[in-house]
């Protein structure tokens, strides 16, 4: 098999794409790397790599001279949304260069997502049931994964670390603009904070829970995603957060059975810039559904979804538990998962009153065909993950052609269905 050449981008803080560039290099590929800014510099091992200190606009003239340059065949990137990576992927769409997108996993915990050409709204994979149906009758029984070591404070460790050189090294990279909404100081002034409030968080969820096991009624769940997240930012109708809570709220009020509950959870990696617990309930309360909704911040995750009627989301990937649970979810943003046979496609209105339960096969074979296409069994915030993920990254990332499924279907167009119920800011 002829060797190819790998030019690295942007990856997730932390050492997964040096380790990963150190394996195809031992492999005998050629292994390229651009730095934007000192976090890249600080977590790249492999030498020859370029720092690029120009700005957005001379980008794709210096990506197109590298490409050609060092003959390039293939770019790994994490995250197809960031600026710098939708340049890239529009460059190297003119000139044959296959992309290779990785991010977190489609299905979680224990799985990363490393796919061709795109990931989420920009995936390739069919939104057709029955695609999968037919492809996961050529599939194998799915081996029994064992669970990935992960570690949050080893995450948020490599975080810092990657801002930190990122500040110190600014002078080195003037044309370097993140892609983030907020100042990193900004962000870690909010954690500091949220930090500091943990213990009042974790008991007022645990309040919230008692409150919610003891009174009996059946409840749908609620996740909140980043208002930062492209998820929320690309891949949606809604403006942020605040849209999609009003949103969702105003449908549970107008059509939700009176005898329900609406479980709001917070996001467990949230800076803490905006208070959601306080908008949330505001928001109910301005239009008269207080008392039937509850906002958790602390909880076992599985236990929450498993245990409800149905689950409402944008486009998080907790859709993908509360599928394996049988549980009826609607997805109001655009998802890999969101189909006919698997999620509820009559309107969220609808969805309190009459909710759609998934077929559990349907889902059982989508679940099968992904992790056969673009799934790998690892994580990025352990030593064992990222030997896993580095494993199979390598036999994904030498296949002469990238596993995908057949062509892709048009992703349902999503609009709001009420408009904003309080003020934002």
């Amino acid at each position: 098999m002829a060797k190819k050449e790998f030019l690295f981008l942007q990856g997730l803080a932390g050492p997964f794409f040096s380790r990963l560039g150190e394996a195809l290099a031992a492999a005998g590929n050629g292994v390229h790397r651009v730095n934007f800014n000192g976090g890249d510099k600080l977590y790249w091992r492999v030498p020859g790599a370029i720092d690029y200190r120009g700005s957005l606009d001379k980008w794709p003239r210096f990506l197109a001279k590298i490409l050609a340059r060092r003959n390039i065949t293939d770019i790994v990137l994490f995250g197809d949304c960031r600026p710098l990576h939708s340049v890239a992927i529009a460059v190297s769409s003119k000139t044959g260069v296959k992309v290779h997108v990785f991010e977190e996993g489609y299905v979680r915990p224990d799985f990363v997502t490393l796919e061709a050409g795109g990931v989420n709204g920009h995936s390739r994979l069919s939104r057709s049931p029955d695609h999968y149906v037919e492809a996961a009758r050529a599939l194998p029984p799915l081996p029994t994964f064992p669970p990935v070591p992960s570690s949050f404070e080893r995450r948020a460790k490599e975080d810092l670390a990657y801002n930190i050189a990122s500040l110190a090294l600014a002078p080195l990279f003037p044309g370097y603009r993140t892609h983030r909404p907020w100042h990193i100081l900004t962000e870690y002034a909010g954690w500091a904070v949220r930090l500091l409030r943990r213990g009042a968080e974790r008991r007022r969820s645990a309040i919230t829970l008692n409150r919610l096991h003891q009174d009996g009624r059946p409840y749908f769940v609620f996740p909140l995603q980043l208002d930062c997240d492209y998820q929320i930012r690309v891949h949606s109708n809604f403006v942020g957060v605040q849209d999609a809570i009003e949103t969702v709220l105003a449908s549970y009020a107008r059509r939700a059975p009176a005898d329900t509950l609406l479980v709001v959870k917070g996001h467990p990696l949230d800076n803490g810039l905006v208070d959601w617990e306080k908008r949330t309930l505001a928001a109910a309360a301005k239009i008269g559904i207080a008392d039937r909704v509850l906002f958790l911040e602390s909880v076992d995750i599985d236990s929450l979804v498993c245990g409800a009627r149905g689950l409402v989301t944008v486009n998080s990937t907790t859709g993908t538990l509360s599928l394996r649970c049988g549980v009826p979810t609607i997805v109001l943003g655009d998802a890999v998962y969101d189909m006919p046979r698997i999620t509820h496609q009559n309107g969220l209105d609808a969805f309190w009153t009459e909710p759609v339960a998934p077929e559990l096969p349907v889902y059982d074979a989508f679940r099968r065909v992904l992790i056969d296409r673009c799934l790998i069994h690892g994580g990025y915030f352990s030593d064992e993950g990222l030997t896993m993920l580095v494993t199979g990254a390598m036999r994904r990332l030498e296949m002469d052609e990238p596993r995908t499924s057949v062509v892709r279907m048009p992703a349902p167009v999503r609009v709001p269905v009420a408009a904003p119920l309080v003020a934002r800011g």
